[in-house]
């Protein structure tokens, strides 16, 4: 019988305030894909943590190929063959290719005083030519797109000579095409003997390319179930426990216009119309870089327009900057929620308030009995979990971080609330919640635009997809004319081009 290339045996780890992992024990085979699923706080990363040296376990032992470790940095865990490729790449922009694929242990000479520029480059070069020889290593790594920098991390992987890869959520920001070029490499890695450890949400993406999965769930161990013998909904009844009910899409759409957006344009939009009902969401859908953002961001006072002029409610606005929307009723839930969205060493309390401040402090200072009151009535709106008001909100998962942005924008009285990529990074259980809020804000009359790089999200969520292609909008389509293939055949210009203004606005 084969030896395991890693085994956890009884993991526990206990928190001064919590139990995030409970006697968890499975074993992964040398070369194998294997998915590691859960929602948000199920103890995925606690476990990977102890796997790649950041945290010690509370009890219990983890072996690699037969030999028990106990590493006592990641240094350590990186010796030993493991490799971490975190969701947030961790490099340094100003840095090249090469530079961040040696940091923390490069290549010296001159007693160490001196970097081997040269032979960190030509070491790279090698690493790189196992999986995408044509990545420079000389090239900035902001240079590089996100699926490239990808690669990069998985080429430094190889350098240290790692024998399993953790990957926790790696195509994030990467579009279908580039996860299909990041899944030919995974499964080469796999096939040369190289274990691979899968974190993601997106079951089309663990369906197709793991072999198994360990479901996690409240710290525990659900079960290793055989994903070729096994139904998705089956696995997500396992993750959450219970079974997600398939909902409909009710449309709240009226036929009183809130929003006429007529020839907008900037920088990366161009000549882009639409109107936008009360209680419509109203989806966006496009390649990576069609303008779907940036058009977001334009109605949101975040970029300067150079052409074009926009209506709330009748009223003609100048978006010159985000506090003019706010005031207009706008509020953006951005792509970046990490990096915009949230304040992450201040209070979720403290974030809810953000626009909203001078209503609790109308003399300058702050009345934090209402703020708390309002706070805590508008996070047990969106279901915060848990709901701890004076946590940091970095400590949230991505999904409470996400209900906390919505409570900010009802705190102040946003009418139009534009979602970028709603859901990215978030699992299957708070995205269906995440799915109701938007429909719940419809239902009670406010306008919602939302832009998703998954189109079952943007087909579920719809009443209506205006699709985007080089900075404008090619189609507007109704929600009966809906199907990913007419989505993506206009997306990449296949389709016919929208023929009339109306099936843009509606």
């Amino acid at each position: 019988m084969t030896t395991a290339r890693l085994a956890f045996e009884g993991m526990t780890k206990v928190f001064p305030s919590v139990r995030a992992l409970s006697d968890v024990s499975f074993q992964i085979a040398p070369g194998e894909i294997h998915a590691l699923l859960g929602e948000n706080g199920a103890g995925k990363s606690t476990l990977l943590r102890i796997l790649s040296g950041v945290f010690k376990p509370t009890s219990g032992q983890l072996l690699i190929d037969g030999v028990a470790q106990a590493f006592r940095a990641p240094e350590s865990a990186r010796l030993a063959g493991v490799a971490m490729i975190h969701q947030e790449l961790q490099q340094v922009p100003h840095l090249t290719v090469a530079q961040n694929m040696f940091l923390g242990h490069p290549i010296t000479w001159a007693g160490g005083l001196l970097v081997n520029r040269r032979e960190q480059e030509r070491r790279a070069a090698e690493a790189l030519a196992m999986i995408d020889a044509s990545i420079d290593p000389a090239a900035p790594i902001s240079s590089l797109k996100v699926a490239q920098r990808q690669v990069v991390e998985i080429a430094r992987a190889l350098l240290d000579k790692a024998k399993i890869i953790a990957m926790d959520e790696p195509t994030s920001s990467l579009t279908p095409s580039e996860f299909e070029s990041l899944a030919e490499v995974i499964k080469r890695l796999a096939a040369s003997g190289v274990t691979i450890i899968y974190v993601s949400h997106k079951m089309d993406e663990v369906f197709g390319i793991c072999e198994r999965a360990s479901v996690m769930r409240d710290g525990r161990l659900v079960g290793v179930v055989d994903l070729k013998q096994t139904e998705p909904a089956d696995v997500i009844s396992m993750m959450v426990g219970r079974e997600l009910q398939a909902e409909e899409h009710v449309s709240y759409a009226t036929r009183d216009v809130r929003i006429e957006a007529r020839n907008l344009s900037s920088a990366k939009v161009r000549d882009v119309s639409f109107d936008l009902h009360k209680g419509e969401v109203l989806g966006i859908a496009g390649l990576v870089g069609s303008g779907r953002t940036e058009l977001l961001r334009l109605i949101a006072g975040a970029d300067r327009a150079t052409g074009g002029t926009i209506r709330i409610d009748g009223s003609t606005l100048t978006l010159s900057n985000p506090r003019a929307a706010i005031a207009a009723g706008i509020g953006l839930l951005p792509e970046e929620r990490k990096r915009e969205g949230i304040i992450p060493g201040r209070s979720v309390t403290n974030n809810v308030a953000l626009p909203s401040m001078k209503r609790f402090a109308p003399a300058g200072i702050i009345r934090h009995g209402a703020l708390r009151r309002t706070a805590a009535e508008l996070l047990t709106r969106v279901n915060l979990r848990p709901f701890l008001l004076d946590r940091p909100i970095r400590l949230f998962s991505g999904g409470n971080q996400q209900k906390a942005i919505i409570a900010r924008w009802l705190a102040a009285g946003s009418k139009v609330l534009l979602f970028d990529e709603p859901t990215r990074g978030i699992d299957v259980g708070a995205k269906s919640e995440i799915y109701n809020l938007i429909e719940e804000l419809a239902c009670e009359g406010h306008s919602v635009v939302v832009v998703s790089s998954e189109l079952p999200e943007v087909m579920r969520v719809s009443d209506r997809v205006l699709v985007m292609r080089e900075g404008t909008v090619v189609a507007g389509l109704q929600r009966e004319e809906l199907t990913e293939e007419a989505i993506v055949s206009h997306a990449v210009g296949k389709g016919l081009r929208a023929p009339a203004r109306q099936s843009q606005q509606g």
